[in-house]
This record gives structure tokens, C-alpha cells and sequence, in this order.
């Protein structure tokens, strides 16, 4: 019978294949990594609760530096086990890198165990936070804002002109954008696709009620004019809110240097 390590608690509702699973993988990198195992992290579908009968787990095993031991990842049809240290995880790679990718993997995930007197949970909150510092470097350095305010200008100047073709392709372009805009005014990581509509559902976004936003990115996709103009509408309200809150505005700015060309959003 495998025993589990002190500390080791499993979500409730998984299946007994999945529990098994977990305190098996619990049990062997206890005793594989003793003191240098830190920590286990349920990442992926699973460890938010939108599993299905074919997902995998996917576990971070957290480690100290001298426990990595050049171990990398390994992969079977039910576990992903990935191996991280504890000093990475308290980086914070900044956006349009190659490790902001990764940080929405710890958003809203179960620690199945902590051996670091609360060290892993403030590194995983911290990943999947953006601070107002990182926002306006997201959305002013990294032309989010504009970028989005560009596609969804163009999507109506083709609309004006009667383009339909062009005024989707705009319109679809512009949501990765929008999404950047939006979880980035409100402190956050953009989730992966997959997982957009249960973030908004389980853990909302302030200023956004979920089947409005979901009704919206929809309709945005078809190149619906007025899905464009309601959203223009919303951002620009928060944008504003944003501004509010530091001593010198950053995001007015941006819908300012646009002039008159953005009566195309209030017509």
C-alpha cells in the first residue's frame, strides 16, 4: 500500500484512479527528492474542475535548486509531471516573453502539498497577478491598447465601406487584443482559450458579467459593428478608472492621440 506524505491533500471529487494516481506520484518524488521536495502544484484541467474523461494530470514538482538534478519533464496518457524549481517560480518573466506563457499554468490551481512556509503560494498568486506597473507596460509599451483600438478601427472602416469580408477578419483579429486589454485592467493573466469561459463564470472579471462578455467576443468574431461599439464603450469607461487610480494618466492618452478618428466608435 503506497503511503502518503505528511502534509499531501488531495482535491475532493477526483476519481479513485486520479487519487491514486497523485499519492503514487506523492509517495515516489518523497522519496526519490526527501528534503529538496518542496512542493506539488495540480495544474491543467483537473485541477480546476473542468476535467473530462481524457485529460491527464498535470503536476509541478517543486524542488530546490540542487534537487533538479537535470530532471525534466516526462509525459504519459494520464500524467504530465514537470519538474520546477522553487527559485523559478518567484520570477516573474515579463510580458512577451517566453515564460509569461506559463504563468496563467499556476492561476486558480490546488497545492496538493507546501514544505515552504507559504513561499509557493505567494509565488503562484504572484504569476498569475499583474501589478498596475506591469499593466501600463502591457497596454502602453506593448501597444495592447492601441493594437486592439487598430484592429477594431479597421474591422469599422470596413464595415463603413461596405467590406464584410475584411471587417471580420479585422474583427477576429482584434479579440486577442481585447482579452489582453480587459484580464490586464483587471490585475490578471489572460487564461488560455480553453479555459476563458470557466474563468469568467467561476472567478469574474470586475466590470464584465460572463455571458455579456462571452455574447460579445462572439458577435465580435462575426464582425458585428455593434459588439465592437458596446465593448469600445466599456474599455474606455475602465480605462478611464484605471487612470484615476495613478498621479499621472497613461491610458487617456492613448484614446486621445486617436482624435476625431474614434467617432467611428460612438456613431
Amino acid at each position: 500500500m503506497t503511503h502518503s506524505p505528511p502534509g499531501l491533500t488531495i482535491p475532493s471529487g477526483l476519481s479513485p484512479q486520479r487519487r491514486r494516481l497523485l499519492t503514487e506520484l506523492a509517495a515516489r518524488n518523497d522519496a526519490d527528492h526527501g528534503e529538496d521536495l518542496l512542493g506539488l502544484v495540480l495544474s491543467g484541467s483537473v485541477g480546476r474542475g473542468v476535467a473530462t474523461e481524457r485529460s491527464d494530470l498535470d503536476v509541478y514538482v517543486v524542488l530546490t535548486d540542487g534537487g533538479m538534478g537535470g530532471r525534466r519533464t516526462t509525459r504519459s496518457p494520464d500524467v504530465d509531471e514537470i519538474p520546477v524549481p522553487l527559485s523559478r517560480l518567484e520570477e516573474v518573466p515579463p510580458f512577451g516573453s517566453g515564460g509569461w506563457w506559463f504563468r496563467w499554468s499556476f492561476a486558480w490551481v490546488p497545492i496538493l502539498l507546501d514544505r515552504t512556509e507559504g513561499r509557493l503560494p505567494v509565488a503562484l498568486h504572484r504569476a498569475a497577478t499583474v501589478t498596475p506597473d506591469e499593466a501600463e507596460a502591457i497596454l502602453v509599451e506593448h501597444d495592447r491598447l492601441d493594437g486592439w483600438l487598430n484592429h477594431a478601427y479597421r474591422a469599422l472602416k470596413s464595415d463603413r465601406d461596405g467590406r464584410g469580408l475584411e471587417r471580420r477578419l479585422d474583427a477576429a483579429e482584434s479579440v486577442p487584443w481585447l482579452l489582453d486589454v480587459i484580464f490586464t485592467l483587471a490585475g490578471r493573466v489572460r487564461p488560455y482559450h480553453k479555459y476563458l469561459p470557466w474563468e469568467l463564470r467561476e472567478h469574474p472579471v470586475p466590470g464584465w458579467e460572463a455571458g455579456e462578455l462571452l455574447s460579445l467576443l462572439e458577435t465580435t468574431l462575426d464582425g458585428d459593428p455593434a459588439a465592437i461599439r458596446t465593448t469600445f464603450a466599456r474599455v474606455e469607461r475602465l480605462c478611464a478608472t484605471f487612470d484615476d487610480e495613478r498621479s499621472v494618466p497613461v491610458l487617456t492618452p492613448v484614446f486621445e492621440g486617436w482624435g476625431d478618428e474614434l467617432q467611428i466608435f460612438r456613431t
